[in-house]
């Protein structure tokens, strides 16, 4: 059932996301300062692109709380927003509620992705 609900992700607009989190990602790793975020966005590409079927633990210490802070205040808290707002919609129907919740997942990991490991 992971294999089916990956396919119709990545068909109905997954695949576009990862490809854009992948160019964010690889574009932020080009200068050192951007490193650390280029990670996060790849971490999100990775999810992207099976979000059925994977899991996030989410652990780290003081300083992956205080990046954390940092990437909601510049990003995270926008992107968790998009987010959500799609978690939302997709869990109007039926058959979307699969889809939502694979939304609001990715949302939680867009708001706090340092110290988050995907599994």
């Amino acid at each position: 059932m992971h294999l089916l609900g990956n396919i119709i992700w990545l068909v109905f607009g997954g695949l576009a996301l990862a490809v854009g989190w992948c160019i964010v990602g690889l574009v932020l790793c080009v200068t050192v300062v951007g490193i650390p975020l280029g990670v996060q966005a790849l971490k999100m590409a990775k999810l992207t692109l099976t979000p059925f079927g994977t899991t996030v633990v989410y652990g780290g210490g003081a300083g992956s709380c205080l990046l954390n802070v940092v990437w909601t205040v510049l990003v995270g808290f926008w992107m968790a927003c998009g987010y959500v707002v799609a978690g939302v919609l997709n869990c109007i129907t039926i058959i979307g509620i699969p889809f939502g919740l694979q939304s609001l997942k990715m949302a939680k990991l867009a708001l706090w992705p340092f110290g988050a490991q995907i599994a």
